[in-house]
């Protein structure tokens, strides 16, 4: 944004007219002061009698008359400057000094923008550079953290198998134990109804224990 109270800066045309606003002012003032001159030589001089040539007689020409109302041409224009031209310069100069204030500080105002926009474009594009950066890191982050939970739930996946493979492995011990010692009690119990004797000892439960393991490595 323009800043406040900044002078514009003064072109080159509109010092080139400065120039020759004084230029002028000077040759109207030196046009007066010639013609004030030669309005007091034509009033000093009229009476003589030079400024009435005898070869200037038949025109009736007066070369002292002359002589002043050239004077009074010449100051007649510096007073017609002074009262009229002056001021009329002074307001059109006023003009293409407000003029060329404003076009400068339109063009100061562009520049500014210009470079407001250059700045706008870049912190924009630094913000999506790291916009897409967090992203990329998010992902990146991510994927870390699916690889390690993937990783940890096969590790617990494989602990829970080996778990279940040893607990089905005891259950099935347990079971052969269980089944084992029901075939011992049933068998003792057979027999004891055929003979009609006590046989649970701890020497026919051996027996009978002995016989299971052949019948099973021989199933085997």
């Amino acid at each position: 944004m323009p800043n406040v109270g900044r002078t514009p800066s003064i072109s080159r045309p509109g010092a080139r007219r400065r120039q020759r606003g004084v230029a002028q002012a000077g040759l109207l003032a030196r046009l007066t002061i010639s013609g004030a001159i030669l309005i007091v030589v034509g009033i000093v001089c009229r009476p003589m009698e030079w400024t009435r040539p005898e070869m200037l007689a038949p025109l009736g020409l007066d070369l002292a008359m002359v002589i002043t109302n050239i004077g009074i041409f010449l100051a007649f224009v510096g007073v017609l400057n002074s009262f009229f031209y002056a001021p009329f310069k002074e307001v059109v100069d006023t003009r293409n000094n407000s003029l060329e204030a404003t076009f400068t500080e339109a063009e100061n105002l562009k520049k500014e923008m210009g470079e407001l926009r250059t700045s706008y474009e870049a912190r924009l594009a630094q913000t999506e550079a790291e916009a897409r950066e967090q992203i990329q890191a998010q992902i990146r982050e991510a994927q870390q953290l699916r690889t390690t939970v993937m990783a940890e739930a096969a590790t617990r996946a494989d602990e829970l198998v080996k778990k279940a493979e040893l607990e089905i492995e005891a259950e099935k011990v347990r079971a052969l134990s269980e089944i084992r010692s029901y075939v011992v009690d049933l068998t003792l119990s057979a027999t004891e109804r055929l003979i009609g004797e006590n046989v649970d000892t701890k020497v026919n439960r051996k027996l009978v224990d002995e016989f299971i393991d052949k019948l099973a490595v021989a199933s085997a």
